[in-house]
């Protein structure tokens, strides 16, 4: 198995039980090279869209690349040069992916704050950060599991869980939590 299959296959396996398995509207912010979008692709129901959001141009690049060869019948791929921590101008969300991205925002809760409002209502917004509390340079601003659902509590967001750990030969280990907007009725 190649390591890109390797790591889609991980990423899924931390995901999948919060992304119901509907058609819908996602947006994966922080998107790099592509692994969590392809594991959104392989999750969602046919006729979903998925707008992947990066600042790299370089990434959405090679992301746009890999899509065309590995998800041909997947029309549905927009890319967006961004920061998400900016205004964005997307439709109404069903969901938003934010995997290893948050831990390079300092101010967490006025980012998401500004995040969620993109999200319809029952929207879910997952995340998926190392559960460690010390930061280096490559993660500079950690979110642990508790400190992420203390936060979307705060923020008034519902059902906030811990979908599933694994782990990391980095930091320990990776978390993917979830909350939605509303009362999260897909997502009960």
């Amino acid at each position: 198995m190649s390591d890109r299959r390797s790591e889609i296959d991980k990423a899924k396996s931390l995901i999948t039980a919060g992304v119901s398995r509907q058609s819908g509207i996602w947006a994966d912010l922080g998107s790099g090279d592509g692994v969590y979008t392809a594991a959104l692709v392989e999750l969602l129901e046919p006729g979903s869209s998925i707008y992947a959001v990066d600042q790299s141009r370089e990434a959405l690049q090679s992301l746009e690349g890999r899509f065309h060869r590995e998800y041909v019948d997947f029309n549905n791929l927009i890319t967006m040069q961004a920061d998400f921590r900016a205004d964005l101008d997307l439709p109404g969300l069903d969901g938003i992916m934010m995997a290893n991205s948050l831990h390079f925002v300092e101010d967490k809760e006025s980012a998401l704050s500004n995040i969620i409002k993109l999200l319809k209502p029952n929207g879910c917004l997952i995340v998926v950060e190392y559960n460690t509390k010390r930061g280096n340079r490559w993660v500079p601003y950690p979110i642990g599991e508790k400190e992420f659902l203390e936060l979307t509590q705060a923020l008034g967001m519902q059902q906030g869980r811990i979908l599933n750990k694994i782990p990391s030969s980095f930091l320990g280990e990776f978390y993917a939590g979830m909350a939605v907007i509303g009362n999260g009725s897909a997502y009960q």
